[in-house]
């Protein structure tokens, strides 16, 4: 409950797909999971995060009601937070769960996730990712 009403970081890997945008190199620009249909994502900001090789990238999702988000992983956390709408969760190991405008989630590198919107839904994702790994692969 307490992970349905905090905002624990941000994050849904866009869990749709994620972007074609070259704009933070190969993270963004190398093997993107196809984006569902009527899915658009828009990179916001792009910076070096401190330490060996990784990048920080803001983007907002935005998702038609019942687009099925692929399974898929990242090389590293997924930090989002639902803007409008609601949208259900499935990450490996765990019940599948559901979160409504207010509420975020994190998903730890490498776990495989995936989901559905139950009505539109705009997302605020932030992504601390490998800087020569694809931003996202299917799972």
């Amino acid at each position: 409950m307490a992970m349905r009403r905090g905002f624990l970081a941000c994050a849904l890997c866009s869990a749709a797909g994620l972007v074609a945008t070259a704009v933070a190199g190969p993270a963004l620009a190398q093997g993107q999971p196809p984006t569902p249909g009527g899915t658009t994502r828009k990179t916001l900001s792009t910076i070096d995060y401190p330490g060996d090789g990784k990048i920080s990238i803001l983007m907002t999702l935005d998702a038609p009601a019942d687009t099925v988000i692929p399974r898929h992983t990242h090389p590293g956390i997924e930090s989002s937070v639902v803007m409008e709408g609601e949208l259900e969760l499935e990450v490996q190991g765990q019940p599948t769960k559901r979160f409504a405008a207010g509420e975020g989630f994190q998903v730890p590198p490498g776990l495989p996730h995936g989901g559905r919107t139950v009505s539109r839904v705009r997302l605020a994702i932030t992504y601390v990712v490998e800087k020569d790994k694809p931003l996202a692969s299917p799972a």
